[in-house]
């Protein structure tokens, strides 16, 4: 069999993932998209920011805003514990003016290995306002970041007024 038709079989159709911990669920992420998952060091203040700015953090010389997604959603503040760590995402390109965001994590993530088999959107489930969708994978239930959206609601706010 050609290396060409391997690749393109379902049988090996898989994406490297992470599932990532927060307060009331698991994030599903490419690997791809996660940088560099790093302890929660000391998180700087940003003035006048949005109740889900948590500051920003300082990660190979550049600082980086740490975002909550709990409280974008609506849900409540998460706390601070020897558990969480900051998951460092590559952004999307939509402004190339910020090239990574963090993310406030309630644990270490675990590796997933995401088939089409294996994964299947909730449709009775809506996404709340910054996921995308809600999933099943292996029996876990687990959400689908709006990146994209993050991003955007932290440029609206950083941009200048």
């Amino acid at each position: 069999m050609r290396a060409e038709h391997q690749i393109e079989s379902d049988q090996y159709q898989e994406v490297a993932s992470l599932l990532v911990p927060l307060s009331e669920s698991l994030l599903l992420l490419p690997n791809v998209t996660v940088a560099e998952i790093v302890p929660v060091a000391d998180i700087q203040p940003v003035d006048n920011a949005p109740d889900w700015l948590l500051g920003e953090v300082n990660w190979r010389e550049l600082d980086i805003p740490i975002i909550s997604l709990e409280i974008m959603n609506g849900q409540a503040r998460p706390g601070f514990h020897s558990r969480c760590r900051i998951a460092v995402l590559n952004t999307t390109g939509i402004n190339d003016s910020l090239s990574f965001i963090a993310i406030l994590t309630q644990g270490l993530p675990r590796l997933a290995r995401v088939t089409s088999d294996e994964i299947a959107e909730l449709d009775d489930v809506p996404p709340a306002e910054y996921d995308d969708l809600v999933v099943t994978w292996a029996g876990e239930r687990a959400v689908i970041p709006a990146l994209a959206k993050i991003e955007q609601a932290y440029l609206t706010f950083s941009s200048p007024r």
